[in-house]
């Protein structure tokens, strides 16, 4: 009987100390895994951008970011790119701070304007689908209560059909708000 009871109160202990860890002083108040995020200069080029970003550590993460042009009178060449990416954190906080990133890229681009001879009309080749590969930097500032202030810019070039369009630089540039959870 009594090594049961002295059991049960080991057993009592070790729940309440984990308990504790959880629910307790201990827990960090920034460590939380997903972020959703939205772009706010994308609409000034007539475009609307949105991510989501999975924390693996205090210093790394994943995510993946879609840009997709709703206006093209205001960005003429892009038409949608999907980029994942790749995060280290140099910040002190979980997650934040100044960053750097490595990006790929799937994109839709239009194809090669052929002018005519008085160089005032054109035809456009049909659009051009590509991959590209680039690095991006920028500081991420995360609030206790889980919001997420962004600033972000990003330089890739296209790999496979840049001769088949205008442009072979992929620039990503970001101002952006979001949510922790």
């Amino acid at each position: 009987m009594k090594k049961t009871f002295l059991l049960f109160i080991m057993l009592f202990a070790f729940y309440a100390v984990k308990a504790q860890n959880e629910n307790g002083t201990d827990a960090n108040p920034y460590q939380k895994n997903n972020e959703i995020k939205l772009n706010l200069i994308s609409p000034l080029l007539g475009a609307v951008e949105a991510g989501f970003e999975r924390h693996l550590n205090k210093n790394s993460s994943v995510g993946i970011s879609a840009f997709i042009v709703y206006d093209d009178k205001k960005n003429e060449d892009m038409n949608y790119y999907i980029s994942p990416y790749y995060r280290y954190y140099f910040g002190k906080k979980y997650a934040s701070g100044f960053f750097v990133e490595g990006f790929g890229a799937f994109t839709s681009i239009d194809g090669k304007k052929i002018y005519s001879a008085d160089r005032l009309t054109f035809t456009e080749n049909k659009d051009v689908y590509d991959v590209a590969l680039g690095a991006g930097l920028g500081w991420k500032l995360v609030t206790k209560k889980g919001l997420v202030f962004e600033a972000n810019a990003g330089y890739g070039r296209l790999l496979f059909n840049a001769d088949k369009t205008d442009h072979d630089v992929v620039a990503k540039f970001g101002l952006s708000i979001g949510y922790r959870f």
